[in-house]
């Protein structure tokens, strides 16, 4: 028994470290875009990987994903580098750890889990296809425009083969990383028989140093914090929802639970760090933590490797890893976006309610089209709350009785809050009902200043007819709010009875 467990340990170990190194392989082209994107030197890309990377796996919630620079956060920050120039960049990186470890620390990282399955669908099928859209670039020159004759088709084998390699070696062999081993197949292939095509090395040069500590040179007065606070809390909001939805996802892969609020915390002390040593900022990957995964990573030396791969690339390897040509990226990351997208939600369209579809195709689409992660998610969690309050608000209903004594009893069901009371003001007969009603509230509750609003009108109108209400079964929590509500709602008009 103790010789199994032995065994399993360096199994975990040697799947850990492979995988961690195929994720620092797949973390250079990534972080070269990103950078292009943000209008930043790509080395503060890499710098970036690194640095997020390795805090992030160190002291996150989620063993096994992986952070750093991403698409998200690159787009938020363009107007920023563009308008005020990078050293405004790394001071609102600053700002954005400082929100992202107040968030956590306020355990306000649990709110995740209001977005519905379908907003989650919705979320994976659109970063799918940002994936996968996002190495057509890979097949374009310097100038822009798209490659052609033979070269087009030797890149075109290449990512076929990389492709080919992903997929049917964990059908012989699950020993080696299929990832890992398509990368290093297809470089060796070219390296050996001297085969020109695209490589890491055409992009840019990733050789450079250790970052090295360096404090933002702003002005640290009110006008600069005008300037990058709204900055900060996108980037914070947007790495935090991508981060944490991230983590949902991957505790669904592995039957594990990650702790949400100790990623946001993570997050944040990583983004901080990051402002101090000249980074962009980012979050967890998707996509990356998905290679980890199923290349085996599991544990935080996984993260660890890929960040520390990655770093030793930067110093001492950027010349092997240049040589590495990006058709096996490029197949890589095309695996990875068929992975991410969620194939049963095509299925499920005619099995799930209306609604739900739309917000997975409002969701896919809004990623697709804006590469806005935060916004697609927002959107459809809005969309989800509203058509939720929708059908809460219809189900209001009350069952009318009369009494011996000529009381009208109205026994109401169903939630009283903003989506409901045009139905539950609508209830009522006020000119042909009896001189005392009842209003029972056993089977209701009494849920925001909305509902308040309608029991003051409620009772105004009977007290204008001359008329006595009783409010009768409220709970502890609806007289709470009743009584916090006294300048607001008339209790002249309406006894409790609910004592």
């Amino acid at each position: 028994m103790f010789l199994n467990f032995k065994n399993k340990i360096k199994l975990n170990l040697k799947d850990d470290v492979l995988s961690g190194i195929t994720v620092a392989l797949a973390l250079v082209p990534e972080a070269v875009a990103f950078s292009i994107i943000a209008h930043v030197n790509p080395l503060i890309g890499l710098y970036t990987a690194f640095i997020i990377g390795l805090i992030t796996t160190m002291i996150g919630g989620r063993p096994g994903m992986i952070s750093g620079a991403t698409g998200s956060i690159a787009v938020v920050i363009v107007a920023l580098v563009v308008q005020h120039g990078v050293e405004y960049l790394f001071a609102a990186i600053i700002l954005m750890g400082l929100i992202q470890i107040a968030i956590g620390i306020l355990k306000l990282g649990k709110f995740v889990r209001l977005v519905p399955h379908a907003v989650m669908f919705g979320f994976l099928n659109g970063l799918a296809i940002l994936i996968f859209v996002a190495q057509f670039a890979q097949f374009k020159t310097g100038d822009g425009s798209w490659i052609t004759g033979p070269t087009l088709w030797i890149m075109l084998g290449f990512v076929a083969l990389t492709m080919a390699i992903i997929y049917l070696l964990p059908k012989v062999t699950k020993a080696v990383p299929a990832a890992l081993t398509a990368i290093v197949v297809v470089s060796a292939i070219t390296i050996i028989f001297q085969i020109s095509t695209k490589t890491v090395g055409d992009i840019t040069s990733i050789a450079g140093g250790f970052p090295a500590f360096h404090i933002p040179l702003v002005p640290l007065n009110l006008e600069t914090l005008q300037i990058i606070l709204p900055y900060s809390i996108i980037m914070a909001l947007v790495g935090l929802i991508e981060s944490l939805l991230t983590l949902n996802i991957i505790d669904e892969m592995t039957e594990t639970r990650g702790r949400g609020n100790k990623e946001s915390i993570g997050q944040g002390v990583a983004n901080l760090v990051c402002g101090f040593f000249s980074g962009m900022g980012g979050c967890a990957m998707v996509g990356q933590s998905i290679i980890n995964i199923t290349s085996g990573g599991r544990t935080r030396i996984s993260g660890i490797v890929a960040a520390l791969g990655l770093l030793i690339f930067i110093l001492a390897g950027s010349s092997l890893v240049e040589k590495i040509p990006m058709a096996a990226l490029v197949g890589l990351m095309f695996m990875v976006a068929l992975g991410t997208f969620e194939w049963t939600s095509l299925k499920i369209f005619k099995k799930v309610p209306r609604i739900d579809v739309v917000v997975m195709v409002t969701v896919t689409s809004i990623t697709a089209i804006f590469n806005n992660l935060a916004l697609a998610v927002i959107v459809g969690v809005v969309i989800s709350a509203l058509v939720f309050a929708w059908e809460s608000g219809k189900r209001i209903n009350a069952k009318v009785t009369v009494d011996e004594n000529q009381v009208k009893h109205y026994k109401i069901s169903g939630p009283l809050f903003f989506g409901s009371v045009t139905t539950f003001k609508d209830i009522f007969d006020y000119s042909n009902d009896p001189d005392e009603i009842i209003i029972d509230f056993s089977k209701s509750t009494v849920r925001d200043h909305s509902a308040i609003e309608a029991l003051n009108t409620v009772t105004e109108r009977y007290a204008k007819l001359d008329k006595k209400v009783h409010l009768k079964h409220l709970s502890q929590d609806c007289r709470l709010i009743l009584d916090n509500a006294s300048e607001i709602i008339d209790i002249n008009h309406w006894e409790d009875r609910s004592l």
